[in-house]
């Protein structure tokens, strides 16, 4: 509840007695610190009644226990409706961004998506939706907020919904468009490593129908982590404008052709020559469907 409510293990007084720290009770553990700064609530509500609604809803999507089947409805939008905007959603320039929940909105069945966590780790997005009536779980990246670069914090967010939908039977769709894990003193310093192999052990332990669509940007160890063939993922797809590899263009070129740069007669012009022909070569799906990676380039 938004206003009126607070959690923390440690009160305002008696953090002010021991640390000489003075914070509010709201400060500390208001609605918006919890939703969007720790993580511990998923979802806030203005009023009594309007959490009551946002748990009912929520409750929709799972089964009564875990070893039922989620709950499917009669579906109200057309099975074989086509949403053309799709095919112009993904930005000509590569480094520009876009809303991923666009694509979510247009995909899946008509006003379904519950997205959970909204405010925390804006650079992941998941939350519930429904196809044909079906509830799913959707895992994305959000390259609208840091690039969908993983984090320590969007990497306990996607584990932890992953956990809660193998849980409930609850297949999952993952979106994929990630430039890497966040680099950084202060991600190495937290632990990014072992908080992003909690998605790797999140993904291989999951029994439920997985279901992975690159839409541009999948790199490293960001691309083996969002739930790809490695990770016993069921079906992979990408869209034409998926870029699977390594590294990015640049950082490729640089480590394996930075001495012919270098020695050529003009390097600039060597260098995006060089560049244009890595990029025709292997920045593009077909590549990765080539080798296994990817079951299908779909439009």
């Amino acid at each position: 509840m938004a206003g009126d409510s607070y959690m923390f293990l440690t009160g305002p007084e008696v953090i002010k007695s021991v640390t000489g720290e003075q914070v509010t009770t709201e400060d500390l553990g208001g609605a918006e610190v919890h939703t969007g700064r720790s993580g511990v609530a998923h979802l806030s509500a203005e009023t009594e009644a309007e959490g009551l609604e946002l748990a009912k809803l929520l409750l929709s999507y799972l089964p009564q226990n875990n070893n039922e089947e989620p709950p499917q409805i009669v579906p109200e939008d057309p099975i074989d409706r086509m949403d053309e905007a799709l095919n112009a959603l993904i930005p000509d320039g590569e480094n520009q961004s876009y809303d991923i929940r666009d694509a979510i909105e247009m995909i899946f069945d008509q006003d379904s998506f519950l997205e959970i966590q909204p405010k925390y780790a804006a650079n992941a997005v998941i939350g519930f939706a429904r196809l044909d009536g079906y509830s799913v779980g959707v895992v994305a990246n959000q390259p609208a907020y840091m690039a969908g670069a993983l984090n320590i914090d969007a990497s306990d967010k996607i584990a932890r919904f992953i956990r809660l939908c193998d849980a409930y039977n609850v297949p999952i769709v993952t979106f994929v468009d990630c430039p890497g894990f966040l680099p950084g003193t202060g991600q190495e310093y937290g632990g990014i490593i072992r908080h992003g192999a909690k998605i790797i052990y999140a993904y291989c332990e999951a029994t439920v129908p997985k279901v992975s669509i690159v839409t541009r940007k999948a790199m490293g160890g960001a691309y083996v982590a969002m739930s790809s063939r490695q990770m016993r993922t069921d079906i992979t797809f990408a869209w034409p404008t998926g870029q699977i590899a390594v590294m990015g263009a640049e950082g490729a070129v640089n480590i394996l052709f930075r001495e012919e740069i270098k020695k050529a007669e003009d390097p600039k012009a060597r260098e995006q020559e060089v560049l244009a022909e890595y990029r025709e070569r292997f920045f593009n799906p077909y590549r990765a469907a080539d080798v296994g990676q990817i079951d299908a380039v779909i439009e």
